[in-house]
């Protein structure tokens, strides 16, 4: 059994709260999901209700519900904390599927303070499937309903990760909003340049392979999504300035001007601190990221070398630097 008789998944015919109705009722849970538009060609699937203002019948489920998880946009969570909490029994658990977390805390600390509360953070697609992937987990009050709950997460494959409130948002602003940034000015950049892409993908080395294939994974989902994962994490602004501040120090490192063969910063031009190739500025940089990267290093390497296997069939020693 999931520990939870009744359940309610606001949002529920979305994709994350699709994945989270599907493992209760699975687990034997009634669960009933409540949207504000039923699925296309479904209008039997859902409760039709808004959880800001619920009406007499969704207010009925609410107070019945032993899980109540709301898996909706950050500004409609946050507006549905008091109303629903107001409806809950004792006892109840309060989840959320949120992918910023110092918001909600802040929501539950001034309308909710002695209701169990989890929020869940799936870090993946829920197209991909829970088993063997990471869902953060960020508990805002202890108690039976998290530890079920979290147990459901694990009996359906998943991993759950405990980070505070402020662990979670600085984590997923280098997980999801600098990765992201990441992989769309890489292709902002290669509009920049002129490039044919089919030219690029029949020559590429694996790193270029993965990064094609890392972009055309991030065209396929929605711009909303992505856009929303930068607007909300309030990190999110610090991380894309440190990947600027980044991207010009190496610019600084090995030429800030590429096309002109007698630049003063360039590391073949005369007198250049690194020499002819801008070895010596690298060897500094490259010694900084070892010591970041401290035992996952050696980890990393080896993920890669087997990612780099599935692209194309090269000996232990292939493709290394390229």
């Amino acid at each position: 059994m999931s520990g939870f008789p009744r359940s309610v998944v606001v949002g529920g015919s979305g994709a994350v709260g699709g994945m989270f109705a599907g493992l209760l009722r699975e687990a034997g849970s009634r669960t009933l999901v409540v949207d504000l538009v039923p699925p296309p060609g479904r209008p039997d699937a859902c409760l039709v209700g808004d959880v800001t203002a619920p009406g007499p019948e969704l207010a009925a489920a609410l107070r019945d519900a032993d899980l109540v998880l709301l898996a909706v946009h950050e500004d409609v969570a946050l507006k549905a904390v008091a109303p629903v909490t107001r409806l809950m029994r004792p006892g109840a658990l309060l989840a959320d599927t949120l992918s910023v977390r110092t918001g909600m805390a802040a929501e539950l600390a001034a309308h909710a303070p002695g209701v169990q509360h989890v929020g869940l953070n799936p870090m993946f697609a829920p197209a991909a499937g829970m088993t063997g992937r990471p869902v953060a987990a960020v508990v805002t009050r202890d108690g039976p309903g998290v530890t079920a709950l979290l147990r459901l997460v694990e009996g359906g494959g998943g991993r759950p990760v405990r980070l505070t409130a402020e662990e979670h948002d600085r984590t997923t602003a280098a997980t999801q909003a600098l990765t992201h940034a990441v992989i769309l000015s890489f292709g902002l950049a290669l509009a920049r340049l002129g490039v044919d892409v089919r030219a690029l993908a029949a020559t590429a080395p694996p790193p270029h392979q993965v990064l094609l294939a890392l972009l055309a994974r991030v065209l396929g989902g929605s711009p909303e999504v992505y856009g929303d994962i930068q607007r909300s994490n309030p990190r999110a602004a610090s991380a894309r300035r440190a990947l600027a501040e980044a991207l010009r120090s190496f610019a600084a490192l090995v030429g800030d001007d590429p096309d002109r063969v007698d630049a003063p910063g360039r590391a073949d031009a005369p007198g250049h601190p690194g020499g002819c190739d801008g070895a010596g500025n690298l060897d500094g940089v490259f010694g900084e990221l070892r010591r970041l990267m401290g035992p996952e290093l050696a980890a990393g390497q080896d993920h890669c070398q087997e990612l780099f296997r599935t692209l194309h069939r090269t000996d232990d020693e292939g493709e290394k630097d390229r």
